[in-house]
């Protein structure tokens, strides 16, 4: 008999077989090694380590990404984009992934220009295939050094990329987290991330429900073939 590890919530019990471990792909849109770095690892380790996921991360830090031109090129021709930069490697991850983590620092009340790099530059992905990541759910991330600091429209932005590439944007649910995992560095950095106790408890809430989401859909895939 084929074992099967359990997963257990209030509502029901879960399980994937070895053979089903989620592919998590998290993306860090900062450009320095900072609190950012800090929760999307700490993000990927947790589902690591309750989950036994299979990770796999990018960061912007010291990377080539250019912004998207609007020149059409991959439209018109439908071999990716024009630019042949650090981005394939987000592209080919993307595919590769079964759910996905965005975390953002806040500037100016809103995501790096980093990560919306990042995301404007999908469309060259969409334009060759449309579902790329469609159902593959996605959470998000956004740490400020103010405790209200823009950290909330930011993760709006990042769910609104997902909604818009037919991904299933998820939050972490009410009473702590909301519409994801949510940081106060103070300014600090990593250091003042990882002392931020409700921001941990938002990331985790988030990685709960974006892992058991993955696991409810791969176990409906699986039963229909």
């Amino acid at each position: 008999m084929m074992h099967k590890r359990y997963l257990n919530n209030k509502a029901n019990s879960l399980y994937v077989n070895p053979e089903q471990r989620i592919r998590l792909f998290g993306i860090s849109g900062s450009p320095k090694k900072g609190a950012t770095d800090y929760i999307v690892q700490e993000a990927l380790k947790y589902a690591k380590e309750k989950y036994d996921a299979e990770t796999e991360y990018f960061s912007a830090m010291g990377k080539k990404l250019n912004f998207c031109i609007h020149c059409d090129y991959c439209i018109r021709e439908k071999k990716g984009c024009i630019h042949k930069d650090d981005l394939q490697e987000v592209y080919d991850k993307l595919k590769w992934a079964d759910a996905i983590v965005i975390g953002t620092p806040v500037y100016q009340g809103m995501v790096s220009g980093q990560t919306k790099v990042i995301m404007d530059r999908c469309r060259a992905l969409a334009a060759k295939d449309i579902h790329f990541i469609l159902n593959k759910p996605g959470g998000a991330l956004a740490v400020g050094g103010d405790r209200i600091g823009g950290q909330e429209p930011s993760i709006q932005a990042i769910l609104n990329f997902y909604i818009i590439n037919e991904a299933i944007p998820v939050g972490g649910g009410s009473f702590g987290a909301n519409l994801g995992g949510t940081f106060w560095s103070k300014d600090r950095g990593a250091e003042g991330a990882k002392e931020d106790e409700e921001g941990l408890k938002s990331m985790r809430k988030t990685i709960n429900r974006l892992i058991k989401l993955t696991l409810i859909l791969k176990n409906e895939i699986s039963n229909e073939k």
